[in-house]
């Protein structure tokens, strides 16, 4: 549902043509990322639990963990620290340039920042709701850890496999970490917190670097 809707050159040219290049571009970005996050998010999860009733939020990770705070918290600062300098040198690249912003405006303000934050971390919670929540902790129960993890990885890595071949290689080892980071802490937070940060600095990284946008 959503990546024929984001790759969908009509759907995209109407909105374009009923509100202009930057307008277009924005409605569009935001109309894909809330139709991302609940086809991702809200389907699959509602799905989930109308399928297996006897499960909880908690048991899917979805939940702050009191006792595993301190770890959830040394995690997300270190990832970040980690993940923010690669992510902003590699948004650098003109490659990363021809793809993000994924917002195409030529003029941004302060609403089309506004937009493109909230529109992030709708999508990447529903998207992490996918990967890190019901792909990830009932099939650990069923088939073990690593074999679990393996499913993770190739559903997640083949997700990227469009976006080029230096997106698709960096999303096996990213997805092993935020698959285990998950597991440690029993919740998706990690993984939602670090994924916001990363699509957001890149974001805004070949914001400022795109020639042709200010």
């Amino acid at each position: 549902i959503f990546w024929f809707t984001q790759n969908s050159a009509g759907l995209q040219n109407k909105f374009l043509r009923r509100y202009g290049s930057d307008g277009g571009s924005v409605r569009f970005f935001l109309f894909t990322k809330i139709l991302g996050g609940l086809s991702m998010g809200a389907l699959p999860l509602s799905a989930f639990l109308i399928v297996f009733p006897a499960s909880s939020l908690p048991q899917l990770g979805l939940s702050i963990r009191i006792d595993a705070l301190l770890a959830t918290i040394l995690l997300i600062v270190g990832q970040c620290i980690v993940m923010m300098p690669i992510v902003s040198i590699n948004a650098r690249k003109p490659k990363r340039l021809e793809r993000y912003p994924q917002i195409r405006a030529k003029r941004w303000d302060k609403r089309i920042l506004a937009v493109n934050v909230a529109a992030w971390i709708i999508y990447l919670i529903g998207y992490e709701i996918l990967f890190r929540s019901v792909l990830l902790f009932p099939l650990v129960e069923e088939i073990g850890l690593w074999p679990s993890i393996a499913v993770n990885v190739g559903m997640y890595a083949g997700t990227h496999i469009p976006k080029g071949f230096d997106e698709t290689v960096v999303a096996i080892p990213l997805s092993v970490i935020l698959c285990l980071s998950t597991l440690l802490t029993g919740s998706i937070l990690v993984a939602v917190v670090v994924h916001i940060t990363m699509a957001l600095t890149n974001s805004f990284v070949t914001l400022r670097h795109h020639p042709e946008m200010r």
